[in-house]
């Protein structure tokens, strides 16, 4: 028990470390002025809503389903990172934690409520950038990837504004990875695009 105890302090310590480095270490006046906006749902909902009128003008039928699977992800990330972690292991955010709040640097307001673990942003947005790349990665080949990009940008500015431990965001990403596999995967075995790949010519 002393042993898996040391282990654990020892993870604790470099959570707390790299999650300094990221708030403190790497702050500057243009970090702290974009990062808030990044995090925030309704800053990127014109880009939601483009990517899911796109995909129903190009796509028809299949594209409902594509939303539909789209939307489905989302929501099992969401009550995944709800109701099997954060109730569960009701960890504390670095900005309310009486025993760590004093070296955390908060960019936000006022610190976010609700519990650290896991970030039901992280698992979100994995979770939507992952269905996006597999079911569309043939037709947008690299462009796809910009996907990856796009949620790790999102989670680092969880760390930075100082409302989440890189654990959080890791495991976040992990769940959400999961789910976006699963999900991408049953569309693309059930529907799956063929617009905009190579038609042989008659």
């Amino acid at each position: 028990m002393p042993f898996l105890l040391s282990i654990w302090q020892t993870l604790e310590n470099w959570d707390q470390a790299v999650f300094k480095l990221v708030n403190t270490g790497m702050a500057n006046p243009f970090f702290d002025t974009v990062m808030p906006y990044l995090r925030n749902g309704l800053f990127w909902a014109p880009l939601y809503l483009f990517v899911l009128l796109l995909v129903l003008y190009n796509y028809h039928w299949k594209g409902v389903w594509w939303v539909v699977l789209f939307l489905s992800t989302v929501a099992l990330t969401d009550m995944t990172g709800t109701y099997v972690f954060k109730h569960v292991v009701e960890r504390i955010r670095p900005c309310n934690d009486p025993e760590f709040a004093g070296q955390v640097r908060l960019v936000l307001k006022q610190c976010a409520g609700g519990y650290s673990f896991i970030s039901n942003h992280a698992a979100n947005h994995f979770g939507m950038a992952v269905f996006f790349l597999i079911t569309l990665r043939h037709q947008l080949k690299t462009w796809a990837w910009l996907a990856l990009a796009w949620a790790s940008v999102i989670v680092f500015a969880q760390v930075y504004v100082g409302v989440h431990y890189p654990s959080d965001i890791l495991a976040g990403a992990l769940v959400g990875t999961a789910y976006g596999i699963t999900t991408g995967t049953l569309f693309n075995k059930r529907f799956g695009f063929a617009i905009f790949t190579h038609q042989p010519t008659v």
